[in-house]
């Protein structure tokens, strides 16, 4: 896996999960890139010059899905 650029990432509007601020705000956070590919970024929000993510909008979206279907409530 490469690293996403700094250019890749310049204009991301990142969103911090509205569940963040119950585990003392250590959470992730998503935007999508600003090229119009559909693509989301994702970070850790306490390691914002870490580790980024990059998924396809297809699989944002299967992703999401699965998440309200609680497919991930382990």
């Amino acid at each position: 896996m490469t690293e996403p650029t700094a250019y890749v990432l310049a204009g991301v509007r990142w969103h911090i999960s509205t569940r963040s601020s119950s585990n003392g705000g250590s959470c992730v956070e998503a935007g999508p890139l600003a090229d119009g590919s559909g693509r989301v970024a994702v970070r850790h929000s306490k390691h914002p010059d870490g580790t980024v993510i990059i998924y396809t909008h297809a699989e944002w979206t299967t992703f999401i899905t699965g998440v309200k279907d609680s497919e991930f409530d382990f």
